[in-house]
């Protein structure tokens, strides 16, 4: 769950060293665009972050956690004012931690 909670904070926040922390250096986010899927690297995703206070009336939730021994799934949701979003990770364990390893995102206007 630690792996997870520095994800959301970072996410509410703009915290790159906390989204860093969480996501291993291999990590993808994937979604879906205008009916094509679109895939971004930790890299380009970390880097539109910008630090912030925390988002106003934005709310997450880790919905559930899976794990298998060294390997895990989370869905999480995070609703602000304008979008809820619903986000599915693939986790590992590498040397003691826990990292995400892939992000697949959906989210919708409210």
């Amino acid at each position: 769950q630690g792996t997870i909670q520095n994800y959301v904070d970072g996410w509410m926040t703009g915290d790159t060293t906390l989204l860093s922390k969480a996501m291993h250096a291999t990590c993808n986010l994937k979604f879906v665009r205008d009916g094509k899927l679109v895939r971004v690297d930790k890299k380009g995703y970390v880097g539109n972050f910008k630090p912030r206070p925390r988002l106003p009336d934005t709310e997450a939730r880790i919905i559930s956690i899976d794990i298998t021994r060294n390997a895990a799934s989370a869905k999480v949701e995070i609703v602000t004012p304008k979008r809820h979003f619903t986000d599915y990770f693939n986790l590992l364990k590498e040397a003691g931690e826990w990292y995400i390893t892939d992000k697949v995102s959906t989210n919708i206007s409210r």
